[in-house]
């Protein structure tokens, strides 16, 4: 069970929703605009969804060569719903394109929307979206690595986020679940990096109009714990800033493995407090991760560029690039495109070996975020009713005796990434995540 999220310690356990029934190979399922799907072998399950190989082409066998995977979830459950308002506003191919051109990009992180509707079978609706088809997950690469990487590749990381970030930021959104398992390789080129899971993703500016500061006691802590935004500890809509926030704490632990609050996760008041500590003093926040010899000054610059953002500010992308390029120029590389997976040890700039021990087992505590104005094809999406919020225009300017660590035994231990896509594979509900008060509307 997650911690529980309210400050007088009281929470609500998550809500039942149904799981997926597997269909046979070759089902094929038509999408809003009548496009054939053929289904392929199931690849795993995502909280309540399956995965399943998929191809466009309806007169071949799906093989496991199979360029593109299908989620399905049963039509009244929430989490795909949610993920799908993102991907139709953000994701299609051609918007993606259009910026990579404009930006002068050789690819941008973010996974393409390919289409989505209902099918119906043995009296149920299900809901479906196709998507591209991923490789593995970092958090297994970290894991792998004795749980750091080198500093080269987690500069290169951050400069493959903040490219990523600035994309869905402009169109919007913010994503608000930033960690190594939402992380994953392209299938084609171990080189690309994906930001997936936007089942907590957010519009903080629906057509241009920020979201205003209000903190909402029934919504602290959300996301993952160790890496969620000091915002949304005090229960306050993610913003910009939270995404970048969070970013600064996955580089920071990739690099030195453990964060100071990682001991104990089932406390969220106590994660909160200590990042509140650290976020005033950045540079004995770094103290506590490195060794003076190893701290990397462009991550203490970088959080504390960070710090100087206020809830509606609109972060300057292009001087945070600056600041992690001038890191790798530091360390005598630069950004040559290769991701490069390997062992480190404290000598790379990984901080001391001690820090890579068990941790505290990973806490989740969410709550799915919601939106007033329509939704996918037209229908509403409202499992929860929240105050309406002001628009304001955008500013300018104790834990269990520790072991010696091993993939098996170190603490926030992937979510038994699947082979193919890196999505959690336990039954139910992704560990942690609030109900939805109210079913979602069926996309017609």
């Amino acid at each position: 069970m997650p911690p529980k999220a309210q400050a007088a310690g009281k929470g609500r356990g998550p809500a039942k929703r149904k799981l997926a029934e597997e269909f046979p190979l070759g089902e094929v399922l038509t999408d809003t605009s009548k496009k054939s799907w053929k289904l392929g072998a199931p690849i795993g399950q995502g909280g309540f969804g399956l995965l399943y190989l998929a191809n466009d082409n309806s007169s071949k066998t799906v093989g496991a060569d199979a360029p593109y995977v299908i989620k399905v979830e049963p039509s009244d459950n929430g989490p795909l719903f949610s993920e799908l308002k993102f991907y139709m506003r953000a994701a299609k191919p051609d918007l993606i394109q259009s910026w990579m051109t404009s930006h002068k990009m050789k690819y941008l992180g973010v996974p393409k929307y390919w289409g989505s509707g209902l099918h119906e079978k043995g009296g149920k609706r299900y809901r479906f979206m196709v998507m591209d088809r991923f490789g593995t997950d970092l958090q297994k690469k970290f894991e792998e690595t004795g749980r750091r990487f080198p500093r080269k590749l987690v500069l290169q990381l951050g400069l493959r986020l903040l490219d990523i970030l600035e994309y869905i930021h402009e169109h919007e959104y913010v994503h608000a679940d930033i960690k190594a398992s939402n992380l994953l390789l392209s299938h084609n080129n171990p080189n690309q990096v994906y930001l997936v899971d936007y089942g907590l993703a957010y519009r903080y500016a629906p057509e241009g109009v920020l979201k205003e500061y209000k903190e909402d006691p029934k919504r602290c802590h959300d996301g993952t714990i160790e890496f969620t935004s000091i915002d949304a500890h005090k229960g306050v809509s993610p913003c910009r800033r939270s995404d970048l926030e969070i970013l600064g704490y996955c580089m920071v632990q990739w690099l030195c493995s453990k964060l100071p609050w990682e001991d104990k996760l089932q406390d969220p008041l106590y994660v909160r407090d200590v990042k509140l500590q650290c976020r005033d003093n950045v540079s004995e926040f770094m103290s506590k991760c490195f060794s003076s010899q190893d701290k990397p000054d462009e991550l203490q610059k970088f959080m504390e560029e960070v710090k100087t953002l206020s809830y509606t500010d609109k972060p300057a992308y292009q001087k945070l690039r600056s600041i992690l390029e001038a890191g790798l120029k530091s360390i005598g590389t630069k950004d040559d495109d290769k991701l490069e997976f390997s062992s480190v040890v404290s000598s790379n700039g990984a901080g001391p070996s001690s820090s890579a021990k068990k941790t505290s087992k990973r806490k989740k505590v969410v709550d799915y975020k919601e939106e007033s104005d329509d939704e996918v094809d037209g229908s509403p999406a409202k499992k929860r009713k929240s105050p309406k919020k002001k628009g304001v225009k955008e500013s300018k300017t104790a834990s269990p005796k520790k072991k010696a660590a091993t993939p098996k035994n170190t603490a926030a231990r992937p979510k038994k990434a699947l082979v193919e896509m890196g999505t959690q594979t336990t039954p139910g509900l992704k560990r942690g995540r609030g109900r939805p008060k109210k079913k979602a509307e069926p996309v017609e």
